[in-house]
């Protein structure tokens, strides 16, 4: 588990260059924000996290059952921990956009377009 990277991943760069190829500007990983969002628009408030399928449990309780003890707990508390950062970035007035490995491998044009739309919405204008 050590070698696996929590930042800077293969997902995280293929969405952070087709945003940057839109001509968008952002901060990466910023630390004095709840959960260290993988990209980060500080003019519009918007987070964006970037997470993998397996390590933040997507549709866990599907599969839950597949795992041993010790995965169940680690992506369970892995869940509670995004959900925890999630609330407190909106209380703090961000708005949140949360991407899925899927998600990103199916249609990276999509992703981008909804972070665009975010950021749109966030400044009360529709692009």
């Amino acid at each position: 588990m050590s070698r696996v990277r929590n930042r800077d991943t293969d997902l995280e760069q293929a969405v952070r260059s087709a945003l940057h190829k839109r001509g968008l500007r952002f901060r990466k990983h910023v630390r004095a924000l709840p959960g260290t969002p993988d990209v980060v628009f500080p003019r519009h408030k918007v987070a964006v996290f970037i997470d993998g399928d397996f390590w933040h449990g997507y549709r866990f309780p599907k599969w839950k059952h597949t795992q041993s003890e010790f995965w169940q707990v680690k992506i369970e508390t892995n869940r509670t921990r995004d959900k925890r950062n999630h609330a407190k970035l909106r209380r703090m007035g961000w708005r949140v956009v949360r991407l899925w490995q899927h998600q990103i491998e199916r249609g990276l044009d999509a992703c981008v377009e909804r972070v665009a739309e975010a950021l749109a919405t966030s400044l009360g204008t529709k692009e």
